[in-house]
């Protein structure tokens, strides 16, 4: 979370970061001076320990407006299975592809990659004679805000 914040921040970025109430205790997992200084370079809002801190991940981000993004790593798996229909699934997916950054740590730790949310859908896209189709050119578990970022151009002649 260190370095999440510490990396966001020196992009100027308003950050807020939704966390539990344990996290305010000294311990071997939050040192209070880390928590400071996390503290000064974002705003921070603490629910209960035994809450269900996605309601409010999900709230934080529309409330803020259609340009917030959020990083989590949770997949939201529970709140699209309490979605009604499937035009609605589809729907909080293509938001949630528009609006989760992506991270990954490197193999020591230390350096953090920001993917950013896309801006397209990432669809098969057709103009004409022309398809451009989304594709992976390796096998990976793929989660539900990870997109393929390379396209396939075919044109018909």
């Amino acid at each position: 979370l260190f370095d999440a914040v510490n990396c966001l921040a020196k992009e100027n970025a308003r950050l807020l970061v939704l966390g539990r109430k344990h996290m305010l205790v000294n311990s071997s997992n939050w040192k209070r001076e880390i928590m400071k200084e996390m503290q000064n370079k974002a705003d921070f809002f603490f629910a209960e320990n035994i809450s269900e801190d996605d309601a409010f991940l999900l709230y934080a981000t529309l409330r803020s407006g259609k340009h917030c993004r959020f990083v989590t790593r949770d997949f939201l798996r529970d709140h699209k299975a309490c979605l009604s229909d499937s035009l609605t699934r589809h729907l909080f997916r293509k938001w949630q592809r528009g609006h989760q950054i992506a991270f990954s740590s490197s193999a020591e730790g230390r350096n953090i990659n920001f993917l950013p949310a896309l801006r397209y859908d990432c669809v098969v896209q057709t103009t004409g004679d022309t398809w451009h189709i989304p594709y992976k050119d390796v096998f990976e578990e793929k989660y539900s805000y990870e997109v393929p970022r390379k396209w396939l151009c075919i044109q018909q002649k």
